[in-house]
């Protein structure tokens, strides 16, 4: 599976949240979309929609201090807003286990997985595919080309930010 660009439609659904959060595009690298949250202390993102109907995000959240994973998918109906799954990734064969928190993006479920070691962040990008399962099996599989550019492109964003 190849990162999709997003279509406004698509952007629309990604980029409100029931705060009706509004993100701002910084550009774009890789094949993914750079954006800014400014709920997040003004952190860089990278965002992509996949072919399955999933949209990814991975940045910085700065009030946290932390980097985040986020995924939605219409399908994933079945999740708990601020749940707590425990869930496992698979990057080309090498597994983490983590922690993920269900939330919604303008009614689209989908899960937020937080984590404080910097190097993860290059680890995942360093990867070629990115495996996500829960309890239950596999929620989903994105092809990461293009992450490792596209997070380099959000690292510039987040030295603009200051």
């Amino acid at each position: 599976m190849k990162p999709i660009r997003i279509l406004a439609a698509a952007l629309t659904m990604a980029a409100a949240s029931a705060s009706a959060q509004q993100l701002e595009q910084w550009g774009t690298a890789g094949g993914w979309d750079v954006m800014i949250d400014p709920t997040l202390g003004d952190g860089c993102l990278i965002q992509a929609a996949y072919q399955d109907g999933s949209v990814v995000r991975i940045g910085f959240d700065r009030n946290e201090g932390m980097g985040y994973l986020s995924a939605f998918n219409y399908d994933w109906g079945d999740i708990e807003e601020g749940a707590q799954y425990d869930i496992e990734f698979d990057l080309d064969g090498q597994v983490f286990t983590g922690v993920a928190t269900g939330i919604y993006l303008d009614d689209v479920p989908g899960a937020d997985i937080y984590f404080d070691n910097p190097d993860f962040l290059f680890a995942i990008a360093e990867k070629y595919t990115l495996t996500l399962f829960n309890a239950n099996g596999e929620v989903m599989a994105i092809d990461l080309d293009g992450t490792y550019v596209g997070l380099e492109a959000a690292i510039e964003c987040q030295e603009e930010m200051g």
